[in-house]
């Protein structure tokens, strides 16, 4: 019997091809020659790749027997997500393959800065002795502000609490508890940006985190500050940034990442006081062969049939057709409870009522624990690295099962506990033929919507008028609301509101709706697809 084909469409280390082991028969083909891709992909079981092959969906179509997409690393802009899960192939990456050298990058961008080493460099280089022109700063003693405190900002806090640096960060989904663990104050953004001589940012590029630092964090920066960003470009307004940095306003600031790459607009990589790198984050020898090394384990696990962790759109493994189903509803389910919670998550049960209580559902917990996550750190989340993010905010999890569901076959609690002392709960489950993904319940409010793309929740004293008053912003805005909820316990009292929205709202907007209904609860929520 032959064995299956795994296709190598790009440089990778020997160790990649030694991961793979002997069950495999490893081809060879240059993946940026589009003839020569399509026709070696023809028995192909499986592609690895890093950044210079497309795999789109015409690639999808050529490979009748593909079953796994493997990028060596972490971005996944050359793949084609949403066609490949329609394919029903699975794409695997490397998330946590850079984050050493990330985070030594940060470093290395931040004593750049401090101590002016490019400028110096490109001086001497010319034949000048400048001494006098580059006197620069030392770390010791000197804030730091971290934004973002994952698995790479905690690195990063490591590291710089080790040349005696103050540490602050601003991380509203880490608890008092896990940044004393680190050796960090957690503050509020607006103080980390004024306290900080040097500000990093490590979050995830979402609607939320686009721009988040811009003009109004600049000017609140001192003007012997700088700015780094090694993580997503878009997260620091560039136009501001460039505004900021010519005006005076701070005194520098380090890059590797840019909204469009390479950089359309040159402007900020000829200041003087800025520190560029052309998207340097994975690229060290380590990085690369872990991630090889990372992505070989996939594919082995996928072609045998077992649980894939780092699968990015399906789990796979051996998983009952019962249970499948319910992954990307409690991904969802997730990602909705962590747009809720107003305070950091100490512990989370995942509850399972129902028929699913007789099958093994501990895909579910990973599930919950990843869609929680997606949204609110920098790096890719997966199922073997989802577990390991609670552990680090140090966030209790629990499966609990039973077998009794009074209104749905099934329901699946995700139940959390907050810093605060709150608690936040939200159910869902899926009906019909088509198994529609259902949100089913908010803190003990029942509803019963589809869940989509975008909704608002608003919790608010029940009385006459409030759905006229947001219906009328709403439709005043060009908002239009596709599907609406309300749930109460009692006439006159709370009132629970989710609306579906075919697309995203303006915070302006949100803020004059909150303040018109007097909102005691009004958050909008965005849900990301796997």
């Amino acid at each position: 019997m032959s064995k299956p084909v795994v296709l190598i469409a790009e440089e990778l280390s020997p160790a990649t091809i030694e991961a793979l082991g002997p069950d495999f028969e490893v081809r060879n083909v240059d993946g940026t020659d589009r003839p020569a891709l399509l026709a070696a992909l023809a028995d192909a079981s499986a592609v690895l790749v890093r950044s210079a092959t497309k795999v789109d969906a015409e690639a999808l179509a050529a490979a009748p027997a593909l079953k796994v997409v493997a990028r060596a690393g972490v971005g996944l802009d050359n793949v084609d997500i949403k066609a490949a899960t329609t394919a029903g192939v699975m794409v695997v990456n490397a998330p946590t393959s850079n984050i050493i050298s990330a985070a030594e990058l940060t470093v290395g961008h931040i004593l750049s800065l401090a101590r002016r080493i490019p400028a110096a460099h490109a001086s001497l280089s010319h034949g000048q002795w400048k001494r006098s022109s580059f006197t620069g700063t030392e770390l010791f003693e000197k804030t730091v502000g971290i934004i973002g405190l994952g698995r790479i900002g905690a690195l990063i806090a490591a590291r710089l609490n080790a040349f005696d640096m103050r540490v602050i960060a601003y991380d509203p989904y880490v608890t008092s508890a896990r940044a004393q663990q680190l050796g960090v104050q957690l503050v509020g953004l607006d103080e980390l940006v004024e306290q900080s001589d040097f500000i990093t940012i490590h979050m995830p590029k979402t609607p939320e985190t686009t721009g988040m630092i811009g003009a109004e964090q600049l000017k609140r920066m001192k003007p012997t500050a700088y700015v780094v960003n090694v993580a997503r470009g878009g997260l620091i307004d560039e136009d501001a940034l460039f505004s900021a940095l010519t005006s005076g306003e701070i005194a520098g600031a380090g890059l590797d990442v840019f909204n469009s790459e390479p950089p359309v607009d040159k402007k900020l990589l000829d200041l003087p006081n800025v520190v560029v790198t052309p998207h340097l984050g994975a690229s060290t020898e380590e990085a690369q062969e872990k991630a090889g090394v990372s992505v070989a384990r996939s594919v082995r696990l996928a072609l045998g049939g077992e649980l894939v962790p780092d699968a990015v759109n399906v789990a796979g493994g051996v998983i009952d057709p019962y249970v499948r189903p319910g992954i990307p509803l409690v991904e969802k389910l997730g990602q909705i409870f962590a747009a809720l919670s107003h305070s950091p998550l100490t512990s989370l049960d995942v509850e399972v009522h129902g028929e699913l209580s007789q099958y093994d559902v501990s895909v579910l917990k990973l599930a919950a624990l990843k869609g929680l996550f997606t949204n609110i750190v920098s790096e890719s989340v997966s199922y073997v690295n989802a577990p390991l993010l609670a552990e680090q905010r140090g966030v209790d999890v629990r499966l609990i099962v039973d077998d009794e569901s009074d209104e749905y076959r099934n329901v699946i609690t995700l139940r959390g506990a907050l810093s605060d002392g709150s608690q936040l709960s939200v159910s869902g489950t899926l009906t019909g033929t088509k198994q529609i993904e259902k949100l089913v319940g908010i803190n003990g409010y029942a509803v019963e919507l589809p869940i989509e793309k975008h909704h608002i929740v608003m919790l608010y004293t029940d009385r006459p008028g409030i759905v006229a008053i947001y219906g009328q912003k709403f439709g005043e805005a060009g908002i239009n609301i596709a599907g609406m909820q309300i749930a109460r316990t009692a006439a006159g009292g709370q009132a629970l509101s989710v609306l579906t929205v075919d697309s995203p709202v303006p915070d302006e907007l949100l803020d004059v709706v909150r303040s018109a209904i007097q909102a005691d609860l009004f958050r909008p929520i965005e849900i990301t697809e796997s």
